[in-house]
């Protein structure tokens, strides 16, 4: 995935009201820019540290630009924007980056299934059956560890993701959790049981339904992301 045109950098001053956030320019310009993330957003960023962002020429829109990619206090680079995680998951699959769910002869995304209503991220049709395929954008990372975590808040809605995999997976269909790493150095993914211990109990409970837990790591630049590397699980 390439930015076109390129993202432009400035600082944060502040995130607020969840969706908003105030920076500086690289030219001293001062915006209030979008901020499409539903997270805490926990050790994602602070005042002061260098911001990416997209600027649009809509007139209709109320605010100037997205933020993209943020730095972390610890130095990383984060995918601030949660939006483009299946896009990015959706260019691996094609590309066959994805070894694991290669082979696919025809995907559908945002298709609606499960005994919760649910809608799931990718349906991927095979000459053996289909694969269903949830995606979560993982961020959280820590100081002086290679391990990210996932949720970064509570998620009851990703808990119930888990419950209807798990429920696929008892029936004998194949049932994926795909945690898209959107943050720089990391190796692995485990579950934050410290923020939210029954979305912790769910992935669990999901492995030993028969869920498949893939998770992958991106390459991210001012100049683009994507997805390069598998990385490990640690439950």
């Amino acid at each position: 995935m390439r930015f076109e045109p390129a993202l432009e950098q400035g600082r944060l001053l502040r995130r607020y009201k969840r969706f908003l956030a105030d920076i500086q320019t690289a030219s001293g310009e001062l915006l209030t820019i979008h901020c499409p993330n539903t997270g805490s957003m926990l050790n994602c960023m602070s005042e002061g540290a260098r911001v990416w962002f997209s600027r649009s020429s809509d007139p209709k829109r109320k605010l100037p630009g997205t933020w993209e990619i943020g730095e972390t206090p610890h130095g990383r680079l984060a995918v601030i924007n949660t939006a483009r995680a299946n896009s990015l998951v959706e260019e691996a699959l094609r590309a066959g980056v994805i070894s694991e769910l290669a082979g696919f002869t025809a995907l559908k995304r945002e298709v609606p299934y499960g005994q919760e209503r649910s809608r799931v991220d990718f349906c991927l049709e095979y000459p053996s059956g289909t694969a269903f395929v949830e995606v979560k954008s993982v961020t959280l990372g820590f100081a002086d560890s290679h391990v990210a975590a996932f949720p970064d808040a509570r998620t009851d809605r990703g808990a119930k993701h888990l419950r209807e995999l798990s429920a696929l997976a008892r029936a004998g269909v194949r049932a994926v959790q795909l945690y898209c790493v959107n943050l720089t150095d990391v190796d692995a993914v485990r579950p934050a049981e410290e923020i939210d211990p029954a979305y912790a109990a769910a992935l669990r409970d999901a492995v030993e339904a028969g869920v498949e837990v893939l998770v992958y790591g991106a390459e991210i630049s001012p100049q683009g992301i994507q997805l390069v590397r598998r990385l490990a699980v640690h439950l």
